[in-house]
């Protein structure tokens, strides 16, 4: 019943399990970070002789994957916990909302789950799993897929590359809960995601808390990879990346990349054809905010003025790069003419991807304790004002694909045969996407040339390139 929602969702046991193999429920909330580490677990699980049930009523145990990082993540996972304590009676609770409190917090929520661990905690998980369902008999280890058990569609995944962060942001309690950076072996991110291309995965999506910060921590230490020497540093991880993209004809996509200038570097890596594969020109950068002040209050590394000028350097280097960000509308303190700032700075940059949240108060985050809250309502009435003054420039800026011919990465279909995709500007679930007519026979996980017909604030529409 693995699943990325609080719902159970089905998954065909494979034909290799018996009915005497211990059967784990596995439920799987949260952000990318989170997605990897359940299917860690899960991989970990099935390499052992586990099998995963369809269903609660199927499983033996059950194990909830929570996210802890604002207050509707927070009561969704406990929904999810009592939820599986109610169909099944025994839980296992992992994931950041289980490092609150030392698991305290969900204890005294739900005093009866077995076991609470933190986030990328799978020998912890595995070893709770053993305290209450031994580990089976001698498994085959071919029981699980040389790339693991994943949780997205077969044509894309998630390569996490670090864990935890070394900032300090006032609306953040992440380092909190993940601890501070660790990054993992570039010869072992690099294995990872050569086994992935060779089952076939069509686009990595690099992700981790700071993306930019790779190899900190290890002082860009030498590692290997093929019997060659490599940094551990951003840098030369997306070189060797674009090079086994190009060689797969697969797309490599960078996420949380903070905008230090080593990342300058980067983009001219960027392919200049998407069909070819290789590492896009896109980058998801979190800005949060522009006002000077603000930044401060955040502590963010970075300022408004410099990142325009970055921006600048960006698109001059590569003018299709593609930039998406997220932002707070109505953190505290910020003054109206500080949010006309933000709304001046989103003039200026014209990002092609936008998110913007009304400040939401995380409990054990410093920022709580800053004078002169925003009230709901303006924080509520910013972010409108925010999205509509984005919207009109996502508009603008999407309408200049119509009439360009783009490679499309198929994700499936509509009912009436056409076929939904996303070009080399759309990430999977939070940026737009590409409908072809006529895409009946397109099959998901394939790639496409169309023709850009319409668009609108966030999607396009084509047809099949003659």
């Amino acid at each position: 019943m693995t699943s990325t929602r609080s719902k159970p969702a089905s998954q065909r046991p494979a034909a290799a399990e018996t009915a005497r193999s211990p059967r784990i429920g596995f439920v799987s909330l949260g952000c990318p970070k989170a997605l990897v580490d359940s299917e860690q677990i899960l991989t970990q699980l099935r390499a052992e002789g586990y099998a995963i049930a369809p269903s609660y009523d199927g499983a033996d145990l059950v194990v909830v994957n929570t996210c802890g990082f604002i207050d509707a993540a927070v009561e969704e996972s406990l929904d999810a916990i009592g939820e599986a304590l109610a169909e099944n009676g025994k839980v296992i609770v992992t994931g950041c909302l289980g490092a609150k409190g030392g698991g305290d917090f969900v204890r005294a929520a739900h005093p009866s789950v077995l076991a609470v661990t933190g986030p990328h905690a799978t020998s912890e998980v595995m070893a709770a799993v053993h305290a209450q369902l031994p580990r089976p008999h001698d498994p085959f280890t071919d029981l699980v897929p040389p790339q693991g058990i994943k949780l997205t569609p077969q044509h894309y995944a998630y390569l996490k590359i670090s864990e935890g962060c070394n900032h300090r942001c006032t609306f953040c309690i992440i380092p909190a809960m993940r601890g501070d950076l660790v990054s993992r072996p570039i010869g072992e991110v690099l294995a990872e995601a050569e086994r992935l291309l060779q089952a076939g995965v069509k686009e990595l999506l690099v992700i981790s808390q700071d993306t930019s910060a790779y190899g900190v921590d290890v002082k860009y230490r030498t590692g290997f990879w093929q019997g060659r020497p490599l940094r551990t540093r951003v840098t030369e991880l997306a070189t060797a990346l674009d090079a086994m993209g190009r060689a797969h004809g697969a797309w490599v996509r960078l996420h949380y990349v903070y905008p230090y200038p080593h990342v300058d570097d980067i983009i001219p890596l960027m392919t200049t054809d998407a069909a070819a594969g290789g590492l896009l020109p896109y980058l998801d950068v979190p800005f949060q905010h522009a006002a000077p002040r603000i930044l401060k209050l955040m502590k963010r590394p970075a300022n408004a003025e410099g990142t325009l000028r970055r921006i600048e350097a960006w698109r001059k280097a590569r003018a299709d790069l593609v930039i998406r960000s997220t932002f707070i509308a109505g953190f505290p303190g910020e003054t109206e003419r500080e949010f006309d700032d933000l709304l001046q700075f989103l003039e200026a940059a014209e990002l092609d991807r936008v998110g913007c949240f009304a400040y939401s108060p995380v409990e054990g985050a410093a920022a709580n304790a800053l004078p002169d809250a925003v009230p709901e309502e303006v924080k509520e009435e910013r972010r409108a004002r925010f999205m509509t003054a984005q919207a009109k420039i996502s508009a603008a800026r999407l309408a200049r694909r119509v009439g360009q011919t783009l490679t499309v990465l198929v994700d499936g279909h509509e009912k009436d045969g056409t076929a939904i995709a996303r070009s080399a500007a759309d990430a999977p679930e939070i940026d737009g996407v590409v409908r072809v007519a006529k895409g009946a026979a397109l099959k998901p996980g394939s790639f496409a040339r169309v023709l850009v017909t319409a668009a609108d604030q966030h999607d396009l529409t084509a047809k099949l390139r003659d």
